[in-house]
């Protein structure tokens, strides 16, 4: 068995090139499953079948391992009985017959409106990098975008006669956002003051510039937003908190959900549908607006 535990740790690093750390929780998967055979008096993998594997997965859930982690073994092993099959060592993958573990979607962590709040009313506007933070902030709860949208925004893609932004999103994909008043308001002060005064006479054609007149980067917005979170007290805030915001708030306050898709430029549905974890509270209030009978 060591032998063919062997060949597919050199196909994983030489064909496929994978890291060190991952072919080492490949090694760590595989030595699992390999023992739990040796303890059931199996020494070859062509010996192994559907029925060993379902009890290994059922060992795996009395260990207490959570979905996540019995989805990863089962992967591994999917993987390496393919391996086997192409190898001619196997003749069929039974991880094939196999389904995945079904795993409990994440949902994000999202502000409270209060938060929203506090968190939009920290930056300083008598300063040219309060100004941009402000419309920083401002644009990201207004339109949803993503981080790397939000910084790469051009000025010709914002439209602050129409209130538009035409961010390009995965795919190279442009679709047109709508902005909020507050928002205009404060990239209009932005561009007029602050913009600028950090650019010093030097051209960009980015929205968003770093004190040093250069584009803005995820890292460098990253660190501005971790800094008015710590100010307006909010934690555990991660780059993408502001759009699940935006997209809980929108949705709470009776957005359509295919409406909420074109905003957020989700080319599937179904990534959408995880903003729909409105709390019970709303749900009820929904209810009793909607229902014909009192």
């Amino acid at each position: 068995m060591d032998a063919e535990l062997s060949q597919f740790y050199q196909h994983l690093a030489v064909e496929r090139g994978l890291a060190a750390l991952t072919l080492e929780a490949y090694a760590r998967d595989l030595r699992d499953f390999q023992e739990f055979l040796l303890e059931r008096g199996l020494e070859q993998w062509t010996q192994v079948g559907l029925p060993d594997l379902q009890d290994y997965l059922a060992a795996l859930s009395v260990r207490n391992l959570s979905a996540r982690s019995r989805s990863r073994r089962l992967s591994a092993l999917r993987q390496f009985f393919r391996f086997l099959q192409r190898e001619e060592v196997a003749a069929a993958n039974p991880v094939e017959l196999l389904d995945s573990p079904r795993l409990p979607r994440k949902l994000p962590k999202v502000l409270t409106e209060g938060e929203v709040a506090e968190l939009l009313a920290a930056p300083d506007p008598s300063t040219s990098g309060g100004q941009r933070d402000a419309a920083l902030l401002e644009v990201l709860y207004a339109t949803g975008l993503r981080v790397s949208e939000l910084v790469g925004l051009t000025l010709k893609q914002v439209d602050l006669r129409r209130g538009m932004v035409r961010p390009r999103g995965k795919g190279s994909k442009e679709r047109v956002v709508p902005m909020v008043a507050q928002a205009v308001e404060k990239v209009q002060a932005y561009l007029n003051q602050g913009r600028p005064q950090l650019l010093q006479g030097r051209d960009s054609p980015y929205l968003f510039v770093n004190r040093r007149g250069g584009r803005l980067s995820r890292q460098g917005f990253w660190k501005i937003l971790k800094q008015y979170a710590r100010q307006a007290g909010v934690r555990d805030l991660s780059p993408h908190t502001l759009r699940h915001s935006f997209a809980t708030h929108l949705l709470s306050r009776g957005a359509n959900l295919r409406a909420l898709q074109m905003l957020l430029g989700h080319a599937d549905l179904a990534t959408t549908q995880i903003y729909t974890h409105l709390d019970a509270a709303r749900l009820r209030e929904a209810h009793q607006k909607a229902h014909p009978r009192p």
